[in-house]
């Protein structure tokens, strides 16, 4: 049982609970458990059977969702989930799949109109009665009818960090089969897509079915959909399927290649191929009927006279141009970061202390932080007003003065309100070391109205960074509608800079817009956004959305020594 099954299921737990018009705090504890868990870089399931360690000892993890943990880990099921399974048909459930579209509305849909699957939310869209109802009306209508639209185009995709906790479980377990030699993850979970629909392992092995047997019998499987010879395709609990693929030691680069795409990226290989009277495919490189290539990925591209290309490039956004003149970026790595510059603590949502996040960061290697609570806008995060946000930085004093080996900056998350001011008055943010600048509300207003917002911080002399720039909540709230190149550029002019938000749920900035920025000139900053002392384990997923835009240790601004950040805010 992975991290992603645990956290998934407390997820489903709450939306049920949501829809059901539970307790908010109570759902919000299980969405708590899910983040903390979905963040965690060791096993749950090894805690919970660890006699020395205790569930209990995570962040927002009590007694209760302690046994319910165990209980998921030791049973792949929770009664009380099963329970509300029955309760709610699945077809509502699929509603949530709707970008836009979170458990308070569904709840709407299924109580009011007794809608319980996307065919009856389209039918009574298409009728008009979605529209008729409190706080619905005919913008949202509409944009559920796109959203169906979408959902049946794609269909189910998964955010990143389920999906590679996933594939790495089963990777590592087939890896300990002697008989496995080589074995790769390939797809867009390869390439570091932020979300995937479905997962590719490619093996090397003189015994297939030991290894088909090995992976029908994982944990994480809930069907054997089909087998052959050397394929074998499965649907895992999580919902999403699986193709294992046992390939020959002299196609094993051909094949990883070609199955990790992307299909643009692969055309224009194809293409390269044929204007050198090569052809190649899954097996290899052939000129006619020869093998000339295939047993590595440096191999492939070297016929095509390429050097190799990092998969998270593999787009054909100009990297093949690049690997043809051997100029391709050297792309940034999580251990080149040096600081983390965005998290909260127990002064609003966080659930550890000034001094924990501190001593969390410095265990994890980093040099300096910025703690940056909520402003007073987020009510629900207990949010900050300016005479509780003077003594919190007063406590950081506190807190600097007991802790060494890592600075400390005075920052603060404000909110751009809705009327493009900000929540926080100047005076008070000119005492600030740091501020993050965000749109949370009304993210559903027209252009121009947006545009104002993040204007109004752009050119704000005491504003640092706007953080998760576009407010996009990936597959479950779309991005905010914004002029980027006007934004980007005032804020080059401005010496604003831009952040890529590592949590899985954000990355936002997304690539595009990352690398539009970085063509701007504006330092990028990765940032967790952590809540708890194991937030900050998603830093990598940061890494990998800035690795997609090309980026390299130069661009990012937190790889910077402190000194040089320091005197990079004070340039900027």
């Amino acid at each position: 049982m992975q991290n992603a099954d645990v956290a998934t299921r407390f997820e489903e737990l709450a939306d049920l609970l949501e829809i059901q018009g539970a307790n908010p705090f109570r759902i919000r504890a299980y969405r708590n458990a899910a983040r903390t868990i979905e963040s965690l870089s060791e096993s749950v399931a090894d805690i919970a059977h660890d006699d020395d360690r205790a569930l209990t000892d995570l962040p927002g993890i009590g007694k209760d969702l302690a046994e319910k943990i165990t209980t998921i880990v030791d049973t792949s099921s929770l009664p009380q989930l099963e329970e509300l399974r029955e309760q709610v048909p699945p077809g509502v459930l699929d509603m949530l799949r709707i970008p836009g579209l979170g458990p308070k509305k569904v709840a709407v849909l299924f109580h009011d109109l007794n809608l319980t699957s996307l065919d009856e939310l389209k039918q009574a869209a298409g009728e008009g009665q979605i529209a008729k109802l409190k706080g619905f009306g005919p913008k949202t209508e509409k944009s559920i009818l796109a959203g169906i639209e979408q959902i049946n185009t794609i269909g189910r995709r998964m955010r990143l960090a389920e999906a590679k906790s996933l594939a790495d479980a089963i990777v590592a377990d087939l890896k300990s089969l002697k008989t496995v030699k080589q074995i790769s993850v390939a797809g867009s979970s390869r390439r570091l897509k932020e979300t995937v629909g479905d997962l590719d392992i490619l093996v090397t092995s003189e015994d297939s079915p030991q290894v088909m047997d090995r992976l029908a019998s994982h944990s994480s499987i809930e069907k054997v959909l089909a087998r052959g010879d050397t394929k074998q395709r499965v649907r895992l609990h999580a919902g999403i399927e699986l193709d294992l693929r046992v390939v020959p030691d002299e196609s094993y680069g051909a094949a990883l290649q070609y199955f990790t795409g992307s299909k643009e990226h692969n055309i224009v290989i194809r293409r390269r191929a044929q204007e050198r009277g090569l052809k190649v495919n899954e097996y290899g490189v052939f000129r006619n009927d020869e093998l000339v290539a295939g047993r590595t990925e440096e191999d492939v591209y070297a016929a095509v006279d390429l050097v190799w290309v990092p998969p998270e490039l593999r787009e054909n956004r100009g990297e093949i141009e690049q690997a043809a003149e051997d100029c391709l970026p050297k792309l940034v790595e999580l251990k080149d970061l040096r600081g983390d510059l965005h998290m909260h603590t127990t002064a609003t949502d966080g659930s550890a202390s000034i001094l924990e996040m501190a001593e969390a960061a410095k265990s994890r290697g980093l040099k300096y932080i910025a703690i940056t609570d909520h402003s007073k806008r987020v009510s629900m995060a207990n949010g900050l007003d300016s005479k509780r946000l003077r003594a919190h930085w007063k406590e950081i004093d506190k807190v600097r003065g007991k802790v060494s080996g890592i600075e400390i900056l005075k920052g603060i998350e404000c909110d751009i309100l809705e009327d493009a001011t900000l929540d926080l008055p100047d005076d008070v943010l000119s005492e600030a070391d740091w501020v993050i600048a965000v749109l949370h509300y009304g993210l559903k207003q027209p252009r121009d109205q947006i545009n104002k917002r993040l204007m109004c911080a752009v050119t704000n002399p005491h504003v640092s960074i706007i953080g998760h720039p576009s407010g996009r909540l990936i597959g479950k709230r779309p991005a905010a509608d914004a002029s980027w190149e006007e934004i980007f550029k005032a804020a080059s002019d401005h010496g604003v800079m831009m952040e890529i938000n590592a949590h899985p749920s954000r990355l936002d900035l997304n690539e595009i817009h990352a690398a539009a920025a970085r063509d701007h000139g504006i330092p990028i900053v990765i940032s967790t956004d952590s809540h708890s002392v194991n937030g900050f384990d998603v830093m990598q997923y940061g890494v990998f959305q800035a690795r997609r835009a090309g980026l390299e240790k130069k661009h990012i601004a937190n790889t910077k020594t402190f000194k040089q950040f320091v005197k990079l805010l004070r340039r900027q």
